[in-house]
């Protein structure tokens, strides 16, 4: 018996020693401190066709370390209601370090962002169609994929972040959208928007696409992931670098999880870390063979449920992969205090299956069950992350 005793102490000793060991790999992995975060945009008419500038800016958060951008650049995609294949477009981007002129030929020489430092690039994009064509009915939103090199001492590091850009806006209230719906003790009103993105501020587009509508006892709820897209919490699969342990255990998911592919369980793995996601497969193999299901979910963190690989979200974010918001929980709560009705972040499918993520405070959650099931937001391109509850 203490041979026994003495030999799981042994087994224990060591698979704690590989825990720590995989943990300290992981963050000790290759990073680099750079963050590129998008600046104010405006779209301007011209006589040829429209005329959009923005900028961007790189962070340097490393108090000492120098990094180098060696390369940048902006793949522009454009999304419409119907063919845009004749649209032509002419971009430029033209660096604004404080340190250096920009070159008149419009070259990215390689610039290093020193410790704490910032630098910025303005974008010019000129969009042009043939004669007759109105833009302006054609063009729906602009994508601006940018693709851009880190190098310094841990090597170097493709970066790719796309940056969304609605060409147009509907109304609040507008004639195409879905009209009050009967439900279970109260109506239900999808709020179209335009496709959300990175650019804009949550608060404006509840205020604005609520105007007009908004009364005391309302309940106004938003999706998780267009939240989340707003919150910048996305990124491109080719940005990401899959692990042994996420290569391994992706296999075991159902094919349709989005953890069943190694950068979307990766991409887990780099939030909650290797240790727990290990240990709540393993936990989670266990119960489930004692006939419980679901504690991996339960053990791996609120990420492991709210992740969407590629494909399951709407175009272009259907090429990304993204998280579930940041601390829903409180931004409920601020959203209630500015718009004086109760708000809740949900997460909703065609299958009658509704979570509440978060809620501010007195939230009716069962009314919200109701009002939901029938998903009237929709799965498909509605663009109608908005959904207004009404008690009757």
């Amino acid at each position: 018996m203490p041979f026994l005793l003495s030999l799981l102490l042994v087994l224990l000793l060591l698979f704690g020693l590989g825990l720590l060991v995989l943990e300290l790999r992981h963050r000790l992995r290759p990073a680099s401190p750079l963050e590129l975060l998008p600046g104010a945009f405006q779209v301007r008419r011209r006589a040829r066709g429209l005329e959009i500038t923005g900028g961007i800016r790189i962070r340097n958060s490393h108090p000492r370390m120098e990094v180098m951008v060696p390369e940048i650049t902006v793949v522009p995609t454009l999304l419409g209601r119907s063919d845009v294949s004749q649209v032509g477009h002419q971009l430029r981007l033209i660096p604004q370090h404080p340190d250096e002129e920009a070159r008149p030929d419009g070259y990215w020489a390689a610039y290093i962002v020193k410790g704490r430092k910032t630098t910025a690039a303005q974008i010019r994009l000129e969009l042009s169609g043939p004669a007759g064509m109105d833009l302006e009915s054609v063009l729906d939103t602009l994508w601006m994929d940018i693709h851009w090199v880190n190098y310094g001492p841990f090597g170097r590091l493709q970066r790719r972040q796309g940056i969304l850009l609605p060409l147009q806006r509907p109304e609040p209230g507008d004639a195409g959208a879905p009209g009050w719906r009967e439900g279970e003790g109260c109506r239900v009103l999808p709020l179209r928007t335009h496709l959300l993105g990175v650019l804009d501020d949550p608060l404006e587009v509840l205020r604005h696409y609520t105007q007009g509508v908004l009364q005391p006892g309302d309940v106004l709820t938003i999706g998780e992931t267009p939240l989340a897209v707003m919150q910048g919490r996305y990124h491109h699969p080719s940005t990401v670098e899959p692990s042994c342990l996420a290569r391994l255990l992706c296999r075991a998911f159902h094919p349709t999880s989005s953890l069943a592919t190694a950068c979307g369980l990766q991409t887990l793995i780099d939030v909650s870390g290797p240790a727990r996601v290990l240990c709540a497969w393993l936990a989670g193999t266990g119960m489930k063979l004692l006939g419980s299901k679901g504690w991996f979910y339960r053990l791996a963190g609120e990420q492991a449920r709210l992740i969407d690989d590629i494909t399951g979200t709407t175009p272009p974010y259907d090429q990304t992969i993204v998280l579930g918001p940041d601390r829903p929980e409180a931004w409920c709560e601020r959203m209630a205090s500015e718009l004086g009705v109760a708000v809740a972040v949900v997460d909703v499918n065609d299958l009658g299956r509704v979570k509440v993520l978060a809620a501010s405070a007195g939230t009716d959650e069962a009314l919200l069950m109701r009002a939901l099931r029938p998903n009237p937001a929709g799965n498909a391109d509605e663009r109608t992350p908005l959904v207004l509850v009404r008690p009757a």
